[in-house]
């Protein structure tokens, strides 16, 4: 229980990545095959791991923990772009 925590609290890579070194008869049997599970680890991890989560039988309360992963997921790129912002990143407008 607080190795799950710690891999939670680690992001969702690293959940992706201990889970399908643990069970990776269910991330072959979600996916199929090796572009979707790459692309998602890249720009859409919460989504992927939650879809995992929920595969099987997807209805009622599993869209909307989907619906959760993917707006951490927007949350995360939307923060980013809104700290780089802030820093000082991005267009300069000298006058």
């Amino acid at each position: 229980m607080c190795l799950l925590v710690l891999l939670l609290f680690g992001g969702p890579r690293l959940v992706s990545i201990f889970w399908y070194l643990v069970d990776p008869t269910r991330w072959n049997e979600t996916f199929g095959g090796a572009l979707i599970p790459i692309l998602g680890f890249i720009f859409l991890p919460w989504t992927m791991v939650m879809y995992v989560l929920v595969f099987p039988n997807i209805e009622g309360f599993e869209w909307v923990l989907l619906g959760l992963g993917l707006l951490a997921d927007a949350l995360a790129w939307g923060g980013g772009a809104l700290k780089g912002r802030e820093r000082g990143y991005g267009m300069k407008m000298d006058a």
